[in-house]
């Protein structure tokens, strides 16, 4: 019996407790030392979304809704309408192809962000739908586990890395699908991408939804803990913020942990609160990463500025901001999701040519903004089914130069030698004694070459794996380093911030000496 029979034998039979939390799973696997197969989790992730392959949205991929029910705008509608189960796997099985897969790999992506809902999780865990909106519709979406299966397997044969986005919770976890905001952008018309189109976020009103996205989070972990190209599970997309959500996150967190170990990337939207979910995140230890999806096409104060201007209040205005959410969650900051679009409005009487320019300069700032501060990022996203839109189609964009064409990290030059990494020591070493003697003194004065030699060696490490490949999240990476060094018998007393200080900047140096 495999790990996934295993897991559906035992929620076949829960206890006789309501709570989501009497039901067992198999326990976390034994932690390893790290090593390259450690790599692709913690690297700088970049990479495009897999928008409307799962949890679909009728403005990405309008055919599937061609029989759905009236609002006609979620997977809910879909469901209730006619020949649902044929024309969902019609969709499954075509959406992405193989040519978009190469096209991925080859423009230097090395991740791609996979959004999926609850209900797709039916075939392996039948319970998850029970008391929700998808009760009686499972049997829809029985196929569905399989096709994600098998993306992920596709992923990890190209050497991508795969994060699962549970983009649909149970209830719907925001008011998406009734956006008065951007009713008159008519590519966007009417948002629904939480699995329906009621535009009410639910999730928090119902012990049946709760207990259900429970349900699929703690399948979702335990099943793709020792995967290592699963780079991480992302809790919801977008939730609307509100008084329960830091305290379900800090308990379905306490959950998971028995079943994915503390090393397993989680990621948790901010809920368009970065700042305050930036110190939260900074306050843990387990692998825990902040998401904020950066867009300016949607506000009246978007809507009056140009690409250029966008540009220069993003590097001007937001980036210091942005910087100290990044340092506060010690560089567990990501955007996961992104884009090129500007307020359509704007395009009236402009030539294509300026309109993609004013986009070229948008992205530029983008990409700067991130190479600084985030340790990942993904485009929404990778095309759309109908039409020309270089704003939201990675595609598109890339066709008309407004995304580079190599959207991966620098290349690497080559092990510099050992003098190189020698003078790097010395130099940096050397600031950090006159520091402290200029300020009362040197806490640890053993523990810097160390770091820095290991922050180092790992770089390196990083560099040669693939050609797509940086450390990202150092910080994260760090710590664990420094844990082993403790294992092995060493004092560091008080000065673990000595260790990621010099390890940090080991890093830095070798990435500036070492990419071209």
């Amino acid at each position: 019996m495999g790990l996934l029979d295993k897991f559906k034998d035992k929620v076949s039979k829960p206890s006789s407790s309501s709570s989501s939390s009497d039901t067992s799973f198999p326990a976390a696997p034994a932690m390893q030392s790290l090593g390259a197969h450690d790599v692709i989790r913690y690297r700088r992730q970049i990479g495009v979304n897999l928008g409307s392959w799962f949890v679909l949205e009728r403005w990405i991929s309008s055919h599937p809704f061609r029989e759905a029910v009236s609002p006609g705008q979620s997977d809910h509608d879909i469901a209730k309408g006619g020949h649902a189960k044929a024309i969902f796997e019609e969709h499954w099985d075509n959406w992405i192809t193989d040519d978009d897969w190469k096209w991925i790999k080859d423009h230097g992506y090395n991740s791609v962000r996979l959004p999926i809902g609850y209900y797709h999780l039916v075939k392996p865990v039948p319970a998850v739908t029970k008391g929700t909106d998808f009760d009686s519709l499972g049997w829809v979406f029985e196929g569905a586990w399989e096709r994600i299966e098998k993306a992920i397997s596709k992923a990890s044969s190209l050497g991508l890395g795969v994060m699962v986005d549970l983009h649909a919770a149970a209830g719907a976890q925001n008011a998406d699908g009734e956006f008065p905001i951007i009713a008159n952008l008519p590519l966007l018309n009417f948002v629904a991408h939480s699995g329906m189109s009621n535009g009410k976020p639910r999730l928090f009103d119902a012990k049946a939804n709760l207990t259900s996205t429970s349900l699929a989070l703690r399948f979702l972990a335990s099943h793709f803990a020792s995967n290592p190209n699963v780079i991480g599970l992302e809790l919801l997309n977008e939730p609307a913020n509100n008084s329960h959500l830091q305290k379900w996150y800090e308990s379905t967190l306490a959950e998971l942990r028995p079943l994915c170990g503390p090393h397993f990337p989680i990621y948790v939207h901010d809920a368009w609160d970065t700042q305050w979910y930036a110190g939260w995140v900074g306050k843990r230890n387990d692998f825990v990463v902040l998401d904020h999806h950066l867009y300016r096409c949607f506000t009246d104060g978007d809507k009056a500025l140009n690409g250029q201007q966008h540009a220069e209040k993003l590097l001007n205005e937001f980036q210091g901001g942005f910087a100290n959410q990044s340092n506060q969650a010690h560089g567990n900051l990501v955007v996961a999701e992104w884009s090129a679009s500007l307020d359509l409005s704007r395009w009236k009487g402009m030539q294509a040519r300026e309109q993609d320019a004013e986009k070229r300069a948008f992205v530029k700032a983008e990409l700067e903004l991130y190479e600084k501060h985030a340790a990942g990022s993904w485009f929404w996203t990778l095309k759309k089914e109908e039409g020309w839109d270089a704003g939201w189609s990675a595609t598109n964009a890339t066709q008309a130069e407004i995304l580079p064409a190599w959207g991966g990290s620098k290349k690497f030059k080559g092990d510099p030698g050992d003098g190189v990494k020698q003078q790097a020591l010395e130099h940096f070493h050397g600031q950090h004694i006159s520091y402290w003697q200029a300020n009362g003194g040197l806490p640890k004065p053993t523990l810097f070459e160390p770091a820095f030699k290991q922050g180092w060696a790992d770089a390196l490490l990083f560099f040669s794996s693939s050609s797509v490949s940086e450390l990202g999240f150092v910080n994260q990476w760090a710590k664990r380093r420094l844990e082993e060094y403790k294992a092995a018998g060493h004092d560091v007393g008080g000065s673990g911030w000595e260790w990621e200080q010099a390890f940090a900047q080991a890093v830095g140096e070798a990435k500036r000496v070492c990419l071209d």
